[in-house]
């Protein structure tokens, strides 16, 4: 039985690619594809734990431990490995119930059974330098004061007293220079 001629297919068009139509996203959102990979290696399968850590157990903590890494076992929960100076050590010891807690409260399940401290030198060994505490950012450098003075010579007509002081700070805001 002989077949039917099929009709030719019109040529695929070639459609412009989709552009996500959501506006504007976060750096966390733009990045969170590129830190899930290495944070997976790490046992961190959410990474809020790394990228949250000051708030999830406190300032005081966060100034002397870093989480490195998380193990899971046969039982459930894992283990949480801290790295900190050897000083603060015991200080961080103290504290292992109460970090246990918080996490767990984190990630809404018992997530951390365990809580392993590991310390290192903060000064000196190549791999194991860790830099706990943040530097404080630098004040801005006043705006050069002759600059300063040419943008605030209009507002002086000003009526409305709110207003005067918003372009007050608008100039001192703009001619002060970003530090990057």
């Amino acid at each position: 039985m002989p077949r039917k001629p099929t009709a030719a297919k019109p040529p695929a068009r070639a459609e412009p690619p989709k552009r996500r139509k959501r506006g504007f996203e976060s750096a966390g959102a733009l990045l969170a594809g590129a830190i899930k990979a290495p944070a997976e290696k790490r046992g961190f399968a959410d990474t809020k734990l790394l990228t949250h850590w000051p708030e999830i157990v406190g300032d005081d903590v966060a100034a002397i431990a870093r989480p490195v890494k998380i193990t899971y076992g046969r039982g459930f929960g894992g283990t949480l490995v801290l790295l900190t100076t050897g000083a603060n050590a015991p200080v961080l010891d103290m504290q292992k119930d109460r970090i246990m807690e918080r996490v767990n409260a984190t990630y809404g399940y018992r997530a951390v059974a365990h809580v392993h401290i590991t310390q290192t030198a903060p000064t000196g060994f190549a791999e194991g330098q860790v830099a706990f505490r943040t530097p404080k950012p630098a004040p801005p450098a006043p705006p050069d004061p002759v600059r300063l003075a040419r943008a605030m010579e209009g507002i002086d007509a000003v009526q409305d007293e709110g207003l005067k002081q918003a372009l007050a700070r608008l100039a001192r805001n703009v001619l002060t220079p970003r530090q990057i």
